[in-house]
């Protein structure tokens, strides 16, 4: 939707709302909503204010210690979301609204770095500088459930009924359980202006897939927040609660799988080529890069304490830090041929932010391509009993190897390093302080 095409749905009476949306560090969409005539006679052009701790606080919106950008002693200022037209849509699920996508900035109009969305640009900047783009496509699982999100909380998540009671992995009747549901979704989806391709059902009970046509990096990583948002608000409309949550049980996670490939000016492949497994040398070293820069960028693809509880055996998300051809017990998977061949990274879980994961993977590549990295033979077989090197076992490892990398000092700026080592700080801090379910089992009575 262009501005002026807003400006006829105002007039007209269909739009009456504007949602100005950031996303933040655990890569939710948060911002305002504003009368549509508000939002084209002043923000359109100017912008809107939103207070600075959007980006320093935790996941229960806690003010919490150890950020430079905002802070008690700071004043907890603003900065500015300043809209980005390009990305304007109506939302067919909530009446009388559009939304559009800002970035942050601050009030002399310099970025905010540390925000999500300005990591991802900052990447994006560095393959322009060699006439390239990346394009990408994020593959997100959630789990359906028949309870409502209130009766989910007040069960405290506990004995909660999911849609399937078995495996409906490509199931179409197990799908058809849920279809009308994941139907209104396909469809909502597409009145925001987003592709979708198509929805099966996975391995864990009442789990199910909607997948979207792969677009630029930043377009993809909009429309993925914009997904999660818009898909939870369906479910609740619906009478029914969903999770991207990494890992809500012990049965399969639910996997975020990012696609990535580029593309110079003219739209040719730059991965591609004649070389081994379809490869160009830069597409080799492409690859060498996201493998040799895995654990350094971890932090990124798995944000959460309970993102680690996915890497098991034998579960389809990956323990060995190896590349393969199709396949799916790598890490790494390079799938496609010619213009479609790209790879896979399928370390990223459900509750990860798309624009840090996506500016992780342009980092490592970029790495390999400009250190001449060589590309391993492919694996073959099983990997998760390779004994390969593994993926971080936990956020306090992958942390730790994001503070130590010489990869991660090289390419982001010291505000952001400090930035998400204190945003993983704050987790396991509170993690630490608590009491669980697991605990108290184990030792009220027999310890």
């Amino acid at each position: 939707m262009t501005l002026e095409e807003l400006a006829v749905a105002v007039e007209a009476g269909r739009i009456d709302t504007v949602i100005i949306a950031i996303t933040d560090m655990q890569g939710r969409l948060q911002g305002k909503r504003l009368s549509s005539r508000y939002f084209l006679e002043e923000v359109a052009g100017h912008g809107s204010e939103g207070c600075n701790y959007l980006l320093a606080v935790d996941v229960d919106m806690n003010t919490v210690d150890g950020y430079a950008m905002s802070s008690w002693e700071r004043g907890y200022g603003d900065f500015v979301m300043r809209p980005d037209l390009g990305t304007l849509r109506e939302l067919p699920w909530q009446d009388g609204a559009a939304l559009v996508f800002a970035d942050l900035v601050w009030e002399d109009g310099t970025d905010v770095a540390p925000s999500p969305r300005q990591i991802l640009r900052s990447q994006l900047d560095r393959l322009a500088e060699r006439g390239w783009g990346a394009y990408v496509g994020t593959e997100l699982e959630f789990i359906v459930y028949q309870d409502t999100y209130e009766e989910a909380w007040k069960k405290a998540y506990r004995d909660l009924t999911p849609a399937n009671q078995y495996n409906v992995d490509y199931s179409l009747l197990g799908g058809a359980r849920v279809e009308p549901l994941l139907r209104r979704i396909r469809n909502e989806m597409t009145g925001a202006g987003m592709y979708v391709e198509s929805a099966k059902g996975e391995c864990n009970l009442g789990q199910h897939e909607i997948a979207f046509r792969f677009a630029d990096a930043l377009t993809t990583c909009d429309n993925h927040s914009l997904y999660k948002t818009g898909a939870k608000e369906i479910a609740a409309q619906e009478g029914m609660a969903l999770t991207f949550m990494a890992k809500p049980n012990e049965r399969e996670g639910n996997s975020c799988h990012i696609h990535i490939s580029l593309r110079d000016g003219d739209g040719r492949p730059v991965m591609a080529g004649p070389g081994p497994h379809g490869l160009s040398e830069l597409g080799a070293s492409f690859i060498a890069g996201q493998q040799a820069c895995l654990r350094d960028l971890t932090l990124l693809y798995a944000p959460n304490i309970n993102s680690y509880k996915r890497f098991q055996p034998g579960s389809f998300a990956p323990t060995a830090i190896k590349w393969g051809l199709d396949n799916r017990t790598c890490a790494l998977r390079l799938v496609g041929h010619g213009p479609s061949l790209r790879v896979e990274n399928r370390v990223p879980g459900g509750d990860v932010n798309p624009y840090l994961a996506v500016a992780g993977l342009i980092a490592a590549g970029l790495h390999g391509i400009d250190n001449g990295l060589e590309l391993e033979e492919p694996f073959t077989g099983n990997a998760y009993t390779s004994g390969a090197a593994t993926v971080v076992g936990t956020l306090r490892e992958a942390r730790a190897d994001w503070i130590a990398s010489p990869v991660v000092r090289d390419v982001f700026a010291p505000e952001v390093v400090t930035h998400y080592a204190n945003y993983a700080q704050v987790e396991l801090d509170a993690y630490d302080r608590a009491i669980t379910d697991w605990e108290m089992f184990r030792g009220f009575e027999r310890l």
